[in-house]
């Protein structure tokens, strides 16, 4: 109820302050996936899952929770904290179980938002959790120009669901170079959705 709640006065909120448009909502599938998108200001949690109808659960840095109300209200709203560049194998397995439970996972795989707008290399959560579940994952790009201001012109455009098996991981293993080659197959996929290319 408090996700449902929230995510209306949000989604009010962003169509006050900017022009929001959505492309490709016939990729958007039901549950149990990985949502993946590019990451350049703070609105982007509210901006990819505008599309989606499923509560979205993200990963959020650890510092978030130390405000005890706000992270009272992340909890609730289905955040859970990671600890940044230390491999938090706490955060992932928390992932993995959201994944198995038939949740939407949110991720941005370039880890940290771009002050310049210009994609970052991605980092290896996204990869590593579609391995250890199989999960497909849905592409997502928020596109806009230099800056985001008031009443901007957003466009938050969803890929083509990329499926588990495209990532080419040999059963049983976890082979450091097919977790790299996954995560930039991910971001291409977003590279392309912000070039229109998708």
């Amino acid at each position: 109820m408090l996700y449902k709640a929230g995510r209306s006065l949000c989604m009010i909120l962003l169509r006050i302050l900017f022009s929001v448009k959505i492309e490709g909502k016939e990729n958007i599938p039901g549950t149990g996936y990985i949502l993946v998108a590019n990451h350049r200001t703070n609105f982007d949690p509210l901006f990819v899952v505008t599309g989606i109808r499923a509560q979205v659960c993200f990963m959020a840095k650890v510092e978030l929770f130390q405000n005890p109300l706000l992270g009272w209200l992340l909890k609730h709203l289905g955040a859970f904290p990671v600890e940044r560049g230390k491999g938090d194998t706490g955060a992932i397995d928390w992932a993995v179980d959201l994944i198995r439970g038939g949740k939407v996972l949110g991720m941005f795989p370039e880890g940290t938002r771009s002050l310049t707008g210009a994609p970052q290399r991605p980092k290896s959560g996204a990869a590593l959790i579609a391995m250890q579940t199989g999960a497909d994952l849905l592409p997502c790009a928020v596109c806009y120009g230099e800056k985001l201001g008031f009443r901007t012109k957003v466009t938050v455009r969803y890929g083509k669901l990329i499926r588990g098996e495209e990532l080419n991981f040999t059963p049983g293993t976890q082979s450091t170079a097919e977790i790299k080659a996954a995560s930039r197959l991910i971001m291409d996929r977003i590279i392309g959705l912000l070039e229109g290319k998708q």
